[in-house]
């Protein structure tokens, strides 16, 4: 771990430990999960546990945005279509209450059986279903209702058809259309992030990790066949790029982790659901007493300031 990402989360730890605890805040949830993250961070993974968390991020029963849905929210209405084409039912939209808050969630969906999965396109999005995802954050914005995005796709659908229906420029606008939102959002990579496909619903004021997601501009396999033109060598091209949890936020790109079960999510999908819906409150309600534009040009500011050298 870098010495300014151990030191980012200290002075967060710092901040958070002064404040003064009022009933009801978690506060101290969040401290110790902040203080869990530095623990983590400050042992070395190992180029098995990268892997581990690469399996675990793909495993087939691990839980997808509507198990989540099912468990942390209550009256889940769900929102389909883009109102231009189709509905891509690789996204999935909908309004739902968190701990009595109204949200609005923008989710990637896999499917568990062929049937399913040939339906949702294995999670891929059409350019239809980024259009679907803008049009419900733009009727959250209009109504002052924060976004939840869930992240879990091994990217933006590549075929013929995608790309004749805009798919390049589809993400592009979604990802302005969250750095534009003046309501706090809150995205999180529940199993695969994976390129453009995943970035486009993650432009958000708090981007956090399930533990053992993945997040990466290209998969183990793609990164594989390019570099050593062997898609076998998938293992070691994740220990080199390293898309796991703990390697992101030491780069810089996430904000945060969010712990599973032991053995992963899958084992346990409702502690699972528990630990996510908890990571979730603690940061909205951080964000929600933000006044709107600071929290927009702090929210720009961080994502500009990805990948720049010093």
């Amino acid at each position: 771990m870098t010495a300014d990402a151990e030191l980012g989360i200290r002075e967060r730890l710092a901040k958070l430990s002064g404040v003064k605890l009022l009933g009801g805040t978690r506060l101290s949830a969040e401290t110790e999960r902040l203080q869990r993250q530095l623990d983590r961070l400050s042992s070395d993974t190992s180029d098995e546990e990268i892997w581990r968390s690469v399996e675990l991020a793909r495993h087939p029963d691990r839980p997808y945005t509507l198990d989540y849905v099912e468990r942390i929210l209550d009256d889940w209405f769900e929102l389909r279509g883009d109102r231009t084409r189709m509905d891509d039912h690789a996204v999935v939209t909908g309004l739902g209450r968190l701990d009595g808050r109204t949200i609005a969630v923008v989710g990637h969906q896999k499917g568990r059986d062929i049937k399913e999965r040939t339906r949702r396109n294995f999670g891929m999005a059409y350019p239809e279903g980024y259009r679907k995802a803008m049009r419900v954050m733009g009727l959250a914005d209009r109504h002052r209702i924060p976004v939840l995005t869930l992240v879990d796709t091994p990217g933006a659908y590549p075929g013929v058809a995608a790309e004749q229906h805009g798919q390049g420029g589809a993400i592009a606008r979604s990802q302005a259309t969250m750095a534009r939102l003046r309501v706090p959002t809150v995205a999180v990579v529940i199993g695969e992030g994976g390129s453009g496909g995943a970035v486009a619903i993650a432009l958000a004021d708090r981007v956090l990790m399930q533990e053992h997601a993945i997040y990466s501009v290209i998969s183990p396999e793609g990164c594989a066949a390019i570099l050593w033109r062997d898609a076998s060598q998938a293992k070691k091209a994740a220990s080199a790029f390293k898309p796991d949890a703990a390697h992101c936020l030491e780069l810089g790109v996430i904000d945060g982790i969010v712990p599973e079960p032991e053995g992963g999510a899958h084992t346990d999908p409702e502690a699972a659901a528990t630990l996510l819906r908890e990571a979730v409150l603690s940061h909205l309600d951080e964000l929600v007493d933000l006044d709107p534009d600071a929290r927009r040009r702090a929210r720009r500011a961080k994502f500009r300031a990805m990948g720049v050298l010093a």
